[in-house]
């Protein structure tokens, strides 16, 4: 669900970008009928989600959320995370968050061909809702935690987290902030070693 930090750590190719986005409706090795680019987005995507879960930081935010939310607490700190770094967009690129998040829907639309059925039916509520640019608010997050929470049945409780993310904000961005450091140079390595693997077996 942290949608905002894949799209960023893919870097400024669209096709890149577009498989790090769909990645987790992507299974096994069903990667290599896309295009190169898309494979790598792909890959990376894995990576970053293997780094996540396993780092320290991160494990660190979702016991403070555990005890309510049991296995939907890393689910929920991926959201927190992409709050963090939607409201600190500008310490991590120069581009505005609004200008960057219409150039990544207006990639998507252009490519909606090669979108799985799931991205396409999702898609025109993203953009509707302008879903990237209100993680910055915590409204925002509200409404994503609101549809999280309709998808589980009502069974997670994912829609009360706003109570944990205002009482523990300043140790919740804390450690994104110190994560996201470490996250930023594992995806440009990750990338680099990614592209060469794929672009060498041509």
């Amino acid at each position: 669900m942290n949608f905002l930090a894949h799209i960023y750590l893919s870097g400024t190719n669209d096709l890149i970008t577009i498989g790090n986005f769909i990645a987790d409706g992507i299974r096994g090795k069903k990667y290599k009928t896309y295009p190169k680019d898309i494979q790598i987005g792909i890959l990376l995507h894995r990576e970053i989600d293997t780094f996540t879960d396993a780092h320290p930081i991160v494990r660190q935010s979702t016991k403070r959320l555990h005890e309510n939310y049991g296995h939907f607490s890393g689910v929920i700190v991926d959201i927190l995370y992409d709050h963090f770094l939607a409201k600190n967009w500008m310490v991590y690129s120069n581009i505005p968050l609004d200008v960057y998040v219409n150039h990544f829907y207006e990639t998507l639309q252009a490519h909606f061909d090669i979108l799985p059925p799931r991205i396409k039916k999702m898609l025109p509520f993203m953009i509707a809702d302008n879903w990237l640019y209100n993680y910055a608010h915590i409204e925002g997050i509200q409404r994503v935690l609101d549809g999280m929470n309709r998808r589980t049945k009502y069974v997670s409780g994912m829609n009360h987290a706003t109570v944990e993310l205002k009482k523990y904000y300043n140790e919740f961005e804390d450690e994104f902030t110190q994560f996201f450091t470490e996250l930023i140079a594992f995806a440009n390595l990750k990338r680099e070693e990614i592209t060469h693997k794929i672009y060498s077996h041509t």
